[in-house]
Order: C-alpha cells, then sequence, then structure tokens
C-alpha cells in the first residue's frame, strides 16, 4: 500500500474499534487510537511476514502489544487478514464470545497474554532468542507504553536482549506521553527515551508516530541494525482522530455521552445513528 493507502486504512481501523467499542460500551480507545496508525503499517506496509488465514504459519513475524489495554487494536485487524470470522467484532466482551478486553491466547494471531504491564519486551525478547537458536528468520515486534516503561522489567528485559545482541527485537514505544494518573513528565519524568535505549545498547530512532513515511522508514530498518535490538519511540497523540478525547488523560477508560458519540462518529465520518446511538 502507498501512503494514502495508508491513511484510509487506518481511518477504517478507528471507525471499526469505535463501533466496537460503542456496541458494549467497553474498551480503550484513546490508548488504541494512539498507536492506530503504527499497527496499519506493520500489517499492511509490507513489513510483517505472515499469511492471511494461517495464524500458525511457523515463519511468521511476531506481534505482541505489551500495552495490553490496547490490545484490542489487533481485533479488526485480524479478522480483516482472515484469522476468525469478523462477526466476531460483533461480540466484543460479550459472554461466550472471541474477544475479551484484554486478548488471550484463545484468540488466532495473538502472541502473549499482556493485562499486566511490563512483560512483553521479555517475551520478545524469548521469541527472538529462539528464532535465533533455531535458525529461524522471524522477528519480534513488540507495542510498549511510554508509562509502561516505568516498570523495571522493561530495562532488565533491554538488558537481556543487548547482550545477546538480538537484532531481530523491534521494540516500538508508543511515546503519547499520558498514562491513567495524568503526564507521565508530571508523574516520573521518562526524559530522553531514545538516549535511554541507547545507553542499554540499542538503537534507537524517534518519529511521527502518526506519519506513514516516517513510520515506514523506521520500520525499514528492522533486522538491519547488526548486533543491536532497535527501539522506534513513536511520539503520538493519545486519542487521536476523536478531537474531545486527544491529550487527556481522563479518556483513558471512559466512555461518551450521546452527544460526544454523535461527534466522534461525525469526526470520523461514520453515519449517524450507528452502534452505541
Amino acid at each position: 500500500m502507498n501512503i494514502n493507502d495508508l491513511e484510509e486504512k487506518a481511518l477504517w481501523l478507528r471507525r471499526e474499534l469505535f463501533e466496537m467499542v460503542m456496541r458494549q460500551k467497553k474498551g480503550h480507545i484513546p490508548s488504541s487510537y494512539s498507536c492506530a496508525d503504527i499497527m496499519t503499517a506493520l500489517y499492511y506496509g509490507g513489513v510483517l511476514n505472515y499469511q492471511e488465514g494461517n495464524a500458525d504459519y511457523p515463519d511468521r513475524d511476531r506481534v505482541i502489544v505489551s500495552k495490553g489495554h490496547a490490545a484490542m487494536v489487533l481485533y479488526p485487524i485480524l479478522a480483516d487478514i482472515g484469522y476468525y470470522d469478523a462477526a466476531e467484532l460483533q461480540r466484543f466482551t460479550e459472554p461466550g464470545g472471541l474477544l475479551g478486553m484484554y486478548a488471550d491466547f484463545r484468540i488466532p494471531g495473538i502472541e502473549g497474554i499482556s493485562g499486566s504491564l511490563g512483560h512483553g519486551v521479555g517475551m520478545g525478547a524469548g521469541f527472538a532468542l529462539a528464532a535465533r537458536q533455531d535458525g529461524k528468520s522471524y522477528r519480534s515486534f513488540v507495542l510498549v507504553g511510554d508509562g509502561e516503561c516505568y516498570e523495571g522489567s522493561i530495562w532488565e528485559s533491554a538488558m537481556f536482549a543487548a547482550h545477546h545482541k538480538l537484532d531481530n527485537l523491534i521494540t516500538i514505544v508508543d511515546r503519547n506521553q499520558l498514562c491513567i494518573l495524568g503526564r507521565t513528565e508530571d508523574l516520573v519524568e521518562l526524559g530522553d527515551l531514545e538516549g535511554k535505549w541507547r545507553s542499554f545498547g540499542w538503537d534507537a530512532v524517534s518519529i511521527n508516530g502518526h506519519d506513514f513515511g516516517e513510520i515506514s522508514a523506521a520500520l525499514g530498518r528492522a533486522g538491519k541494525t547488526h548486533g543491536r535490538p532497535l527501539a522506534i519511540i513513536a511520539n503520538t497523540v493519545k486519542g487521536k482522530g476523536i478531537s474531545f478525547m486527544e491529550g487527556r488523560s481522563e479518556w483513558h477508560n471512559r466512555m461518551p455521552d450521546q452527544s460526544q458519540i454523535e461527534q466522534a462518529r461525525t469526526e470520523l465520518g461514520l453515519e449517524a445513528g450507528g452502534a452505541g446511538a
């Protein structure tokens, strides 16, 4: 896909996520919207190696959404590439449905459970080391939140990956500068995340996480960092795509009222009177 196509696909993803959440009034829209462009570029931008309709393809690249409250960002994508029936999106969080608030191994295409923050980089490092030991070419892509970078396990895994020279491991930090309690720099300052990852022995680059040109260029470095894992610091806007949610920590797990639903539907280009109306 070219950049225009990717932008259209990202809008499709945001629309699907909004409809999915509004049916049951459950889910984390802002956390998913900040990384929607990144996930679109991964799956539709010619980056990932995967087979449509075959979630168990042994040489597939592994994708872990470590910020588990946003794992639902993958649900429409995994249905779209044929891993399960798209009708499951209609049953999001319903009893008996496949798709829960947090992802689990029952869902084809989900590589790790990540409701508890801080474990995705370690899982990704394990996959990357296993690939090397087994002589496989697949890579591991891990999406973490910036607030998640408060977790010590992130940095333990970073040291492990650098020590083993896992250049088949790519961590993408969703740097929206917000977590559930407020702004990261007001709570515990994270500062120069690119510099921090470099200090742990990683290659690192900072990008605009909503610019498909920059996202694609950064992802194009995957596997080409000559013995160093790659950290991509993606500067994003939490809630990107719905104006009243953008950059507002109070919308972390809050649901819009009826007038806000209609405003969001207008901004997303959805027809009035859809799910949640």
